[in-house]
């Protein structure tokens, strides 16, 4: 469903970085200054693989009473409204352009929406640049209409954080060493730029922080937490990471997330998981003319 009237919408916008910007993020130490190039690095090789693969989504969305809904004494947490949205997700970089995530979704509860076909594949395929962009970015406003609760999102994508580790971006946030845990070393990050990386359709800043969970060795990232809280919205989406034989390399495989508007009773929780990841190619031929 699209945004009800009044509802909140949550926008992302790439700005551009703030006057006096270097490019280098801001940091505590210099130990986890080299950590985070480590990270950086590390990204931008992940962006360049699965940004060669098309992967199955399953979404389900619920809209739920808040956590202080209590009648007669009792907590409630039923459902009020559910749904299930089976997708394509990739990753792509249209020319001038980040890395950009894209869903197109062809199932709803168990109904086809559309004809299975990988549509956004064949576009930045056969596509031509802008014209590629344009349909997508249509194709992406169309599966966002499928969402539910009262707040409309464009953000909610596996690979959010990584964008923000970038280069591109990295010096807008800044970085702590948090403790070290089974799933890897935390590293704790804050929005500290404007405009911020995140906005609202009314001009609102809105920036994030969360938490990274990372091996060391080489930058790998397992596991990412992101917060973006003020008094009248609030978004958290944690995304874990692992090992997929299929796609050769670490993957996103569930993300879970929660949202909910300052004053309202209900919250809007979201699971999503990815499997069935395939790479995409390009095939020509060329024949020579004795």
């Amino acid at each position: 469903m699209g945004a009800a009237a009044g509802a909140l919408v949550l926008v992302v916008t790439v700005s551009v970085p703030v006057a006096g910007q270097t490019g280098q993020s801001q940091t505590s130490s210099d130990e986890v200054f080299r950590l985070i190039q480590r990270v950086s690095t590390y990204v931008e090789t992940f962006q360049k693989q699965f940004g060669s693969m098309v992967a199955e989504e399953r979404y389900q969305q619920s809209v739920r009473p808040g956590p202080m809904a209590i009648v007669r004494g009792r907590a409630i947490s039923e459902a009020r409204e559910e749904t299930v949205l089976v997708s394509d997700f990739l990753l792509v970089q249209p020319p001038g352009e980040d890395w950009m995530a894209f869903r197109d979704v062809f199932e709803r509860d168990g109904k086809k929406v559309r004809d299975r076909e990988e549509r956004l594949a064949k576009l930045f395929l056969g596509g031509s640049g802008r014209s590629a962009l344009d349909q997508a970015k249509s194709i992406m406003e169309e599966s966002a209409r499928y969402n539910i609760g009262n707040v409309s999102r464009n953000f909610n994508v596996p690979t959010l954080v990584l964008t923000l580790l970038t280069p591109a971006h990295r010096s807008r946030l800044r970085f702590e060493q948090g403790k070290k845990e089974d799933a890897g070393t935390v590293v704790e990050f804050k929005e500290t730029s404007q405009p911020t990386y995140i906005r609202t359709t009314g001009g609102r800043d809105l920036p994030v922080y969360g938490r990274l969970w990372v091996d060391p060795a080489d930058g790998s990232i397992r596991k990412t937490e992101l917060h973006a809280v003020d008094p009248t919205v609030e978004g958290h989406i944690t995304v874990t990471f692992a090992p997929d034989e299929a796609a050769g390399m670490v993957v996103p495989v569930k993300m879970e997330e929660r949202y909910r508007r300052g004053r309202d009773t209900t919250e809007v929780r979201g699971v999503a998981t990815y499997s069935k990841f395939r790479r995409f190619q390009v095939s020509t031929s060329e024949v020579l003319n004795p």
